[in-house]
């Protein structure tokens, strides 16, 4: 039989192939005759044999047949065989075919050998795709390479150990004593290494993190010496002395300082030094910084440091490289409720970010600039944020539209102010709000009463000839309808009124109605608004009538219906349409979606506060309470019927909605309330200037899971001596890979100052499935409620 072709000559064979088809004829041409030398049991060519079948591998072609082949090159006593053989069973072999267990006697016999470099391979093969059957039987023979003085051996060895460690972590003891030594080794590439073991085992093992803190000035001595040594062409790395070990020193510090007290205080000097020294013009020197800046935020670290972390995250901003300029956006989202005041002073170079092309930074710089809003900045972030609404893409719009919402809510300096936006945000992607801006905004204009003539001419002036946004047609609609006769008698102080007849609005309805870019929701505000005008205008009611009788045969059977409801007020009921059509009152925010419900559970009474999402048409009252009950979980749950009167709670709750001043910012701790399944939800805290005992929670709802987490709901209840009030979440969808986060905003009343606990229910869908989870969170911060 012929020799086969060299490696090189199939290379270049393949590479001549034109079409794809043509490469894979080639392809199976060689196949075949690969397939009949390993019948053959052609010895000479067997290793020529399977590096070409490795290469096809590469290429994505089939080469499940060449295992056993690479079986056998192990067993070889050739150095060259054992080569190839090793790397393809690293290639084609792993723990889930049961061939690989035929190597480990082959592996226990190269560790062994006296050969440094086959002793490697077979370090490399282990550390590569071992079984946690075969690190259990070859874990032995790894530790006592680990204590060898040959330091080839060494760093392959303590690599071994990671992935051992990593299959079968009860085995960690074991390697304990071998790691006594590795930090005095001057070998870089053993010192690397080592660094990377002892990671493994503290992110691993409470007690091992506990023994290797004694470490903690042994790794800053390796760090200052690396950072204050000269030229070393062996580990230089664009003029730093090996970045990759400094990187891997941090990250090892990082978890021995995380919540202790002592490590931290003996690392603050050196992360200030590798800080101020390290070179930032080199993208080697910025992976440090960034490494340092993460662990001077992890460990507790001195105000001074954190403030030199964040001003280093501020120049990141200013870099050209786009990837540097999304690192410092993402880890600056990530300390803005620790350390507000710090990345406040780069509010200007965030806000330039909304200008970036890059869509990712953009997200970003969204997400930091709602973050950064306080009731100081409200006006000049809010009119950036409109800006950047206004001109930013589609997929933008909702999220920034929620947030624009929920910081006005919360930090609005004035009525006037407070609607003025919300009618902006409405004017300019009212497509993409959320479905209860709309009832937010009534309400808000409801209980403006000093704005009420102020605020339908606006409204009117808005959808003049333009009915594209639907939410704001909805609450211009309805505004007309309630204050119609403020906006014809020309009533507005605030500005200079306009001259508008009886006529002019019922044309402006009537065109709402017949409009083809109206939906049928807006249908019916523009009709309801309609038949109201029949109380408030004098020359216009026979008009009126003849508009509603029309569409009381309407093919749309809402509409249908209204209309033949507002037809019976006119003609039975006519004596009672004046009473019926008066002015909405003022009206009160609720807690509940439903009848307030009391539930008790283990002799403590708690009030249970669902979810601000507008419930189901059809949703009766007694399904309400029922899932009020369900919040606190199963049937040993027993509803108290309240005795108090039914006016007490709604004053209570009126005097909660009136605690909307400014906010005080008092430094108070974050905590993590939920981390479970990928789901984290962090609580951060503010304290009311105006009633010290409102807390105002601002949740934060993170997912590190590869799939989006859809349906998500937030849901709370506290003992009956606290009053809870729960605002709108910014969405309903919680972004993968921590891509984005949703915020809800909690106030609680705590009048007697008693310790906050709080129950959480959390539902949402994940991976196809219904996912439900109850906590309880019992570790609040004292400043927040004391």
């Amino acid at each position: 039989m012929p020799a086969p072709i060299r490696l090189r000559e199939l290379i270049r064979t393949i590479r001549t192939a034109r079409t794809q088809a043509e490469e894979r004829e080639m392809i199976q041409k060689e196949c075949a005759a690969i397939r009949s030398s390993f019948r053959e049991e052609d010895n000479t060519y067997r290793c020529r044999n399977v590096a070409k079948l490795l290469y096809m591998h590469m290429l994505g072609y089939p080469a499940h047949f060449g295992q056993l082949e690479c079986l056998k090159l192990i067993a070889s006593q050739k150095f060259t065989d054992k080569r190839i053989g090793y790397l393809g069973a690293m290639l084609l072999l792993d723990e889930r075919q049961d061939v690989h267990l035929l190597m480990t006697n082959c592996i226990k016999n190269d560790l062994n050998h006296s050969t440094q470099y086959v002793q490697g391979l077979a370090l490399c093969t282990l550390g590569c795709m071992g079984s946690s059957e075969m690190c259990r039987d070859l874990a032995g023979e790894v530790e006592k390479l680990l204590k060898t003085s040959n330091s080839y051996l060494r760093k392959k060895a303590a690599l071994c150990a990671v992935h051992v460690i990593r299959k079968v972590p009860e085995l960690m003891e074991m390697f304990l004593p071998a790691t006594k030594n590795l930090l005095n080794e001057k070998n870089h590439g053993v010192l690397h290494t080592s660094v990377v073991l002892l990671t493994e085992m503290c992110e691993r093992s409470p007690d091992m993190l506990a023994h290797f803190r004694k470490l903690v000035p042994q790794l800053v001595r390796i760090l200052k010496n690396l950072i204050m040594s000269g030229y070393s062409p062996e580990h230089d790395v664009s003029g730093i002395s090996d970045p990759f070990l400094q990187v891997r020193i941090l990250r090892l510090l990082r978890i021995l300082g995380r919540n202790d007290d002592d490590s931290s205080e003996a690392m603050n000097d050196i992360l200030a030094q590798v800080a101020t020294n390290t070179e930032t013009s080199k993208n080697v020197g910025n992976a440090i910084l960034y490494e340092t800046v993460l662990t001077i935020m992890d460990i507790k670290s001195e105000s001074g440091l954190r403030v030199l972390a964040i001003n280093i995250l501020g120049r990141f901003l200013l870099n050209n490289d786009k990837n540097i300029r999304y690192v410092a956006l993402t880890s600056l989202l990530k300390t803005v409720q620790t350390d507000h005041n710090a990345v406040q002073r780069h509010r200007s170079t965030i806000v330039d970010c909304l200008k970036d092309l890059d869509v990712s930074i953009k997200r970003r710089a969204m997400e930091l600039s709602f973050a950064l809003v306080n009731g100081n900045n409200v006006r000049g972030m809010m009119k950036e944020l409109l800006y950047f609404l206004d001109s930013c893409e589609p997929e933008f719009k909702a999220d920034c539209a929620s947030g624009i919402f929920l910081a006005a809510e919360k930090y609005a300096p004035s009525k006037r102010w407070h609607i003025d936006t919300i009618m902006r945000v409405l004017t300019t992607a009212g497509s993409y709000v959320r479905d209860d801006a709309v009832p937010n905004l009534i309400q808000l204009i409801t209980n403006s009463v000093e704005m009420h003539a102020y605020t339908v001419q606006r409204l009117y002036k808005a959808i003049l000839g333009d009915y594209s946004q639907q939410p704001l047609v909805q609450v211009a609609s309805w505004c007309i309808g309630e204050y119609g006769d403020l906006l014809v008698s020309g009533q507005c102080e605030e500005e200079e009124p306009i001259q508008v007849t009886e006529d002019e609005v019922l044309d402006i309805l009537e065109s709402v109605l017949i409009s083809n870019m109206s939906a049928s929701v807006t249908r019916g505000y523009a009709l309801t608004a309609i038949m109201k005008l029949s109380t408030r205008f004098t020359c216009t009611v026979n008009r009126i009538k003849k508009v509603v009788s029309i569409y009381g045969s309407s093919i749309d059977v809402e509409l249908q219906q209204r209309a033949v409801e507002y037809n019976a007020l006119f003609k039975k009921y006519d004596h009672m349409r004046p009473a019926l059509l008066e002015r909405m009152p003022v009206m009160e925010k609720v807690t509940t979606n439903g009848p307030a419900e009391i539930v008790q559970t283990n002799g403590e009474t708690e009030t249970a506060v669902l979810e601000t999402k507008p419930p189901p048409s059809g949703l009766q009252p007694a399904n309400q309470a029922n899932d009020l009950l369900d919040l606190l979980g199963g049937s040993d749950i027993t509803p108290v019927i309240p005795t108090a009167p039914t006016s007490k709670p709604a004053t209570a709750g009126g005097e909660l909605l009136d605690l909307l001043g400014d906010l005080n910012l008092t430094g108070i701790p974050s905590i993590t309330a939920y981390n479970k399944n990928g789901l984290k939800i962090d609580f951060t805290f503010e304290r009311s200037n105006t009633n010290p005992s409102v807390t105002v929670i601002t949740i934060q709802a993170s997912n590190s899971t590869e799939l989006d987490m859809t349906d998500f709901v937030f849901q709370a209840a506290v003992p009956k001596t606290f009053q809870l009030q729960l605002l709108s979440p910014s969405s309903s969808v919680i972004p993968a890979f921590n891509s984005g986060t949703i915020t809800q905003v909690i106030k609680v009343l705590n009048p007697q100052k008693q310790q906050l606990r709080m129950r959480i229910k959390l539902t949402y869908n994940h991976k196809g499935s219904a996912m439900q989870d109850l906590a309880e969170v019992n570790n609040f911060p004292p400043q927040s409620w004391q």
